[in-house]
């Protein structure tokens, strides 16, 4: 063995001692050590390197993306020897149907293996980490991770809630729409039986909230709040019976 890696440790009559630092694939083999008797003794011994995976990397994401649409993560990781294992997690929470793929480097050595997740993006995901997960023998137990948040754009959720549930004349009330969505929704509108509000001095709108004093039996009627996004609009009804 002739390299400037390879020193020599220890040196007796009973012992012959190397050291190999920054080992790489090509150490791998049978080494042999001879003793120089008549007739000579050898011993051999197979070293086996492994290959340490890259850093892997999530590719596929394109900020953002709409509810419905399909979305294919990949997480890549090459020189690993043997083949890496990748896991995929969804919130901590471990995700099982994705594909694998082993491939052979260049050197014909170590491998570079892939794991796409595929799933519909869903208003549930969006702020959800995903992360890859490559564990190796070679990484002592502490395996290599690559993050990818999630960013969800979908249309507006609207609810309606009234501040009273058994109104009666004279009395007050409050109803609050309440609408979620990405990017936040406009301000929302609201409409009675179909048109604009009948009697705008007892009826204030302030943002989402819609305030009706001294009612009667003229407020009675279905109350519309409609909210809307660059992605769509939705809206929910709120029928007012004034006892």
């Amino acid at each position: 063995l002739r390299d400037n890696r390879i020193e020599l440790v220890r040196a007796s009559w009973h012992e012959l001692s190397i050291s190999v630092s920054d080992v790489s694939l090509s150490d791998e083999g049978q080494y042999t050590c001879s003793l120089f008797t008549m007739p000579v003794k050898t011993s051999k011994a197979f070293l086996t390197v492994l290959g340490v995976p890259e850093k892997p990397q999530i590719t596929g994401f394109t900020s953002p993306v709409m509810e419905g649409e399909r979305m294919q993560l990949t997480c890549k990781t090459s020189g690993s020897k043997p083949a890496a294992d990748i896991r995929w997690f969804k919130n901590d929470k471990e995700v099982k149907d994705v594909k694998y793929l082993k491939e052979e480097d260049a050197n014909r050595k170590t491998f570079t293996v892939s794991s796409t997740l595929d799933f519909l993006a869903d208003r549930n995901d969006d702020g959800a980490v995903v992360s890859c997960r490559v564990d190796h023998e070679s990484l002592n137990s502490t395996p290599q991770i690559a993050i990818q948040v999630l960013e969800i754009h979908y249309t507006p959720l609207v609810k309606i809630i009234s501040s009273n549930s058994w109104p009666e004349e004279g009395q007050s009330i409050i109803l609050t729409c309440e609408s979620k969505g990405k990017p936040v929704p406009e301000p929302v509108l609201w409409t009675k039986d179909g048109g604009e509000l009948p009697d705008p001095e007892r009826m204030v709108v302030n943002g989402r909230v819609l305030s009706i004093s001294f009612l009667n039996k003229t407020d009675n009627g279905t109350y519309r709040c409609e909210a809307k996004n660059p992605i769509g609009r939705n809206s929910t009804e709120y029928v007012l019976i004034v006892h």
